[in-house]
Formats: structure tokens, C-alpha cells, sequence
């Protein structure tokens, strides 16, 4: 061995070989290491000289010793260079065990009349173009990352720490570092959406929602006391059935929140412009069709008041009188019945509805139009027969109710909104029960029995119609919308829509 290393330092083989950035192995017949060279050494993490004289087969996953085999044989039947290629790859094995995927070569080398396998290592070119490939992905996903303003993170709950990336920690006030604890992290977003985030985090904790986590919220920054809303979608992970970490995506939605508050302002102040608009019209309406016959029962009331105060008793003028109050007290009434009928004519349609869908539908829409400050609370029927309405008109009614629930809890802290829907028989007819509460102040007895009254308001800019309004629906769909006298604290509504028949 000796005198075959001083044979290759004479013909300088060395120092081409230890120049080589390719990972060679120098063996004999036997297939025993005679030399290695750096690139080798560090491939396979052994030092100087350790790999000299270890079988070659021992840097072979034991799997692949078979086809190492089978490529020695095909070299030495026919002693020319094999060189490297996707039929060549194999697994080797560092010195800790580490599996490799390599694709290797032979090459023969004569010295001294001795034939020697000069074995060369690179990396599998399957394995490089895979590597190849994630680097053009994570470089398309960095670029998308940048142009989308996303920032990542990853929450260890063990451990209690995040691992953001730079964009996170600009949406934080840039002022920490590539990792955070959770405490400190927390910190930062307002006080008083912590308890709706956090509610997120347990819902994407427990196993049956599969993780899922979405949330919404404030975070202040810490220098000039400035707002952002963040907008946060993301996915709890779990081992052994428990959360272990949760990896998500956040984007700023400041912009976008300031826009859907101008334009839900603006659109509650077309809604109210438009209800005052139909409240002067059905005023005036109603005033137009009772003024005539109430002037005739004026009338005739005083040709009663006359004859009793002078004691003239026509027994034949008081009744005539008196039936022409009737005649007018009816003539208004039918008045009003066909003003009514005008105002809602049109044929209701109706189609077979999944209940719950429209009371996800309506509260997405309440969120939207600017009521976003609630934490709602569903506890819905699960598999409820498919109802009979009109899907217009009930989403309006419900929409109403969660906007009324909204702005009673506005004076109330953290506030929660309850929607509770399940399924009782009446009358013996099957029907679905809606309760809708919130926690805010509550109605007291009075204003509980005139709530549904036309033009009777609790709130200062009201009008008093949408209640009366929402009754007027829930029972053209036929169903019932009332209130709980009692309820407290808070109010609590409840109305009933048939199912399908």
C-alpha cells in the first residue's frame, strides 16, 4: 500500500485527485478504499484518511448493496468507464448513518500493471433537479409572498414562541426579532379583540374542526400607537391527537376595513333615507285614504252631540247619525285593508331552504355592511329539515335582528351575540324555531309590549318600521316573530317558519 501511494505521488495522481470537487474513492479488486479525497471525506463526514482501507459496500445502504454489486460486475466484465446516469443512482450512508441519494461511476486506472476502480459520487441528478425545482417554487412563492404583502408565521404552543418572517414583524412594528414569545407577541394586538382571536385559536385546536384557523384583529404598534387590521388564515397541526403548532398567513386589511365602514355609513344612510322616503309616503298615504271618512264620522259625531245637548231626542236622526259613523268607521277600515294589500302586492315566492345557510348568510352580511364588532355564537340544528320561505325576506328579517342585537350591546362590554337554532312541533304543524339574543341592556316591560308598534323606536335615528316590518314577513312566509317579555338580561327573539311539506 505504501509503495503504491508513492507511486501515485510520483505521477502527481494526488494532487489532481485532492483537487477534484466531486466526491472519488480510489478501490482495489477487492473493493477496499486505497484513496479518498476531500470531497469524499466530507460527503461521507470521515477524516483524514479514516475511509483507507474500509470495504466500499459499507458506504451502501444495505438495500442497495445488490445493485453496487451488480454495477461492479458490469465494470469488471468489461473493464471501461461507467459513467453516471439516472440508472446509476443509489443510496450511501454518511458515517452517521444519513442516507444519500447519489448517482455513482467506475472508471478503470492501471498502476504498476494493477488494475484499480476509480469510484466517483455526485448528487443524484433526479435528486438535483427536485432541489432545483423547490428552489424555483419557493422563489415564485417568495415573489407572490412580496406582491400579495402576506407575511408567515408559525406558533410552537409547547414551546410558547413564534417564528416569524420579516413582513410579520413589520406588521408588529418591526422593532422584534426573527423569533418571539407568545406573550410578547399577544401583547401587541388590542385589547379588545385578544378574547375573539383567541376564541379562533381554540376552535382550530379542537380536532373536529380540522384545524382550521381564521381570525381578524387589531395590532398596535408600539411606538406611535397606530392601528392595522390584520386578516390571518392559518392550520393547526397536531401529533398524538394534540395541537403541536399552528402555521398561518397574514395579510394588512386596514385599507379595506376603512372602505367597508365608509361604505356601510353610507349605505345605512341611503336605508334610512329611503325608510324615512317610505314612512312620509305610507303616512301620507294612509292619512289620504282616512281623512274623508273620518271628517264624515266628525260630522255625524256632531249631529249626535248637538241633538243630546238640546235635548231634541229625534229618535231617527240619532240613528241615521250613528249608522253613518259605521258606514265611515268600515269604509276606513276596508280603505286600509286595500292600501295594504297594495303595498305588498306581488305573489310571494317561496322555495325549500337550508335554514341554517341563510342564518350564516345573514350574519356574514351584517359583519360586511360595517356590524363586524360581535362574536356570534351558532348552535344550529344539525341536519334541520329544509324549510318553505321566501329567501329574500327571511335574510332581511334576520339581518335586522342581528343589527338590532348589535347596536343594543354597543354600550356593553364584550359583547356576544347567541343564535340558537332547533326544531318543535306546534299546533301540531312541524316548524323551525329561530331564538335570536344578544347581551345587551335589554328591554324593560313597556317597551317590550309596543316594540312591534308602526313608528315606535328605542334608538335615536330610528324610524320604528323594521321590526313591524320583519313581523309583517315572518308571517306572509307563514310563521310568527315575537319577543320574550322576560328575558334578561338582554333581549330575545323568536320566530317560526314552516318547514316543507
Amino acid at each position: 500500500m505504501h509503495n503504491l501511494i508513492e507511486t501515485i505521488e510520483n505521477l502527481n495522481f494526488r494532487t489532481l485527485f485532492d483537487a477534484i470537487a466531486d466526491a472519488m474513492l480510489l478501490t482495489e479488486n477487492a473493493g477496499h478504499v486505497v484513496l479518498a479525497n476531500p470531497a469524499a471525506q466530507q460527503l461521507f463526514d470521515f477524516k483524514e484518511n479514516e475511509l483507507v482501507g474500509l470495504a466500499i459496500e459499507m458506504l451502501i445502504a444495505p438495500r442497495y448493496r445488490k445493485q453496487y454489486r451488480y454495477y461492479q460486475m458490469l465494470f469488471f466484465n468489461k473493464p471501461a468507464k461507467l459513467p453516471m446516469g439516472v440508472g446509476n443512482e443509489l443510496i450511501a450512508l454518511n458515517r452517521c448513518g444519513q442516507e444519500m441519494l447519489l448517482d455513482v461511476s467506475f472508471s478503470p486506472l492501471e498502476i504498476q500493471q494493477q488494475l484499480y476502480v476509480l469510484i466517483t459520487f455526485t448528487a443524484s441528478r433526479q435528486h438535483q433537479k427536485a432541489e432545483d425545482a423547490l428552489r424555483a417554487s419557493e422563489e415564485r412563492l417568495r415573489l407572490a409572498k412580496q406582491a400579495a404583502g402576506f407575511g408567515i408565521f408559525d406558533y410552537d404552543f409547547k414551546r410558547g414562541i413564534v417564528y416569524w418572517d420579516r413582513q410579520m414583524r413589520k406588521f408588529w412594528g418591526g422593532h422584534f426579532g426573527r423569533i418571539i414569545s407568545y406573550k410578547e407577541f399577544v401583547t401587541a394586538i388590542h385589547p379588545e379583540d385578544r378574547a375573539d382571536r383567541q376564541a379562533a385559536i381554540d376552535y382550530a385546536m379542537d380536532p373536529a374542526s380540522h384545524g382550521e384557523y381564521k381570525a381578524e384583529y387589531r395590532v398596535v404598534d408600539p411606538d406611535d400607537k397606530t392601528e392595522r387590521w390584520i386578516s390571518v388564515v392559518g392550520r393547526v397541526y397536531f401529533e398524538a391527537g394534540c395541537a403541536n403548532r399552528l402555521v398561518g398567513v397574514a395579510r394588512d386589511v386596514t385599507e379595506q376595513k376603512i372602505l367597508q365602514k365608509k361604505l356601510g355609513m353610507q349605505r345605512d344612510e341611503a336605508e334610512k333615507i329611503l325608510k324615512q322616503q317610505v314612512a312620509a309616503h305610507t303616512a301620507s298615504a294612509i292619512a289620504h285614504e282616512l281623512n274623508q271618512p273620518l271628517t264624515a264620522i266628525s260630522a255625524y259625531s256632531e249631529v249626535v252631540l248637538h241633538t243630546l245637548q238640546n235635548n231634541d231626542l229625534n229618535v231617527q236622526n240619532l240613528k241615521k247619525a250613528l249608522e253613518g259613523c259605521v258606514e265611515q268607521t268600515q269604509r276606513a277600515g276596508r280603505s286600509l285593508h286595500e292600501l295594504i294589500a297594495f303595498l305588498q302586492k306581488g305573489e310571494l315566492l317561496t322555495e325549500s331552504l337550508d335554514l341554517n345557510d341563510v342564518i350564516r348568510e345573514a350574519l356574514d352580511i351584517a359583519s360586511n355592511d360595517g356590524y363586524e364588532r360581535f362574536r356570534s355564537k351558532l348552535n344550529l340544528e344539525k341536519d334541520l329539515p329544509a324549510v318553505q320561505c321566501n329567501h329574500t325576506q327571511v335574510q332581511k328579517v334576520l339581518v335586522n335582528l342581528f343589527r338590532n342585537a348589535v347596536e343594543a350591546m354597543q354600550t356593553v362590554d364584550a359583547p356576544i351575540l347567541t343564535i340558537t337554532t332547533k326544531v318543535q312541533t306546534l299546533n301540531e304543524k312541524n316548524i323551525a324555531l329561530v331564538i335570536v339574543k344578544d347581551s345587551g341592556a335589554g328591554l324593560d316591560q313597556t317597551m317590550a309590549k309596543r316594540i312591534f308598534e308602526p313608528f315606535f323606536t328605542t334608538k335615536p335615528s330610528g324610524i320604528g318600521m323594521g321590526l313591524t316590518i320583519s313581523r309583517a314577513l315572518i308571517e306572509a312566509n307563514g310563521g310568527q316573530l315575537w319577543i320574550d317579555l322576560d328575558a334578561k338580561p338582554g333581549a330575545k327573539f323568536y320566530f317560526t317558519l314552516p318547514f316543507v311539506a
